[in-house]
């Protein structure tokens, strides 16, 4: 055997041998991780094939493979270690972070959360080859991505002080700004008049508590004159009613009798006057009446 065979036999025994250990590895490899899918709606945008894969923000795998089911859908393989604890209550969401979604130190990846309480394993339903994990709506936290959001609000924010502040508004603020303007320059312009005013105010101010004060004291005596006149009124009142119980009634009787005694003096005066000897002989008997004897 020459030189030659020898080197090609060693040559083909290396390329036997590194195929077997890298088939070997394989089936390793194989037998550490199970493949499972998602299928997802959502844009897919820097998910690659090797981008990794997280559960509870610990690494547990990589994804196979990034493949577009139809025109909404997109299916995607994963390689998950197999102690990992995949179960029907987990759920897989698509997070974009960093700078960009894509490149440019761009972060894709699936990650894989608990979302309720069933520890069985994940089987594969009719018509897949592999067990499917449900998804979540994707997360996208990058900077390109807050930059859109800030710029679509400050668009926002400039097309309504664009509505708000029209032509009349501005022509409006500016006049409101010069009258402004010219209420701080009087007021600016007669501050020794307003702190003479406010100097006069503290003296009427000054006036009216004395005058407070006083008015407070002539209410106290006008209480306390009140409290001595009381007694005499209350002797007012006994007197008044005395008089109208006792004095008006007798009063009344005797100017009765007066003008019952004026009424025989009218009388005997007449009679006198008729008959003077009337006085001398006295009055004449009345003749007697029917069936009555003298």
């Amino acid at each position: 055997m020459n030189i030659e065979t020898r080197a090609r036999l060693i040559f083909g025994i290396v390329v036997l041998a590194g195929t077997a250990l890298a088939f070997g590895w394989h089936l390793i490899t194989a037998r550490r991780y199970e493949t499972f899918e998602i299928l997802t709606a959502d844009s897919t945008s820097g998910l690659i094939a090797d981008s990794p894969v997280e559960f509870h923000g610990v690494e547990v795998g990589r994804v196979k493979k990034v493949a577009l089911v139809d025109p909404h859908t997109v299916k995607i393989e994963l390689s998950v270690k197999r102690d990992a604890p995949v179960t029907r209550a987990t759920v897989a969401t698509i997070i974009a972070r960093g700078l960009a979604t894509r490149g440019f130190t761009g972060y894709v990846y699936v990650a894989l959360e608990d979302a309720g309480v069933d520890p069985r394993p994940l089987t594969a339903p009719p018509g897949h080859l592999f067990p499917l994990i449900p998804t979540a709506p994707s997360q996208s936290v990058t900077l390109d991505t807050s930059i859109d959001a800030v710029k679509q609000n400050v668009q926002l924010m400039t097309d309504l002080a664009k509505s708000v502040l029209d032509q009349n508004s501005v022509a409006s603020l500016k006049r409101s700004i010069e009258n402004l303007k010219k209420v701080t320059q009087t007021l600016a312009a007669n501050n020794e008049k307003i702190a003479a005013i406010m100097t006069n105010g503290e003296h009427a101010s000054a006036d009216v508590v004395r005058a407070s004060a006083d008015a407070v004291r002539l209410v106290a005596t006008a209480e306390q004159a009140s409290s001595l006149l009381k007694p005499l009124l209350d002797s007012s009142h006994d007197a008044v009613t005395t008089m109208r119980l006792d004095i008006l009634p007798q009063t009344y009787g005797t100017i009765a009798k007066l003008d019952r005694l004026s009424t025989i003096l009218e009388r005997m005066a007449v009679e006198f006057e008729r008959d003077p000897s009337v006085l001398v002989r006295g009055k004449p008997a009345a003749p007697p009446g029917p069936g009555e004897k003298q």
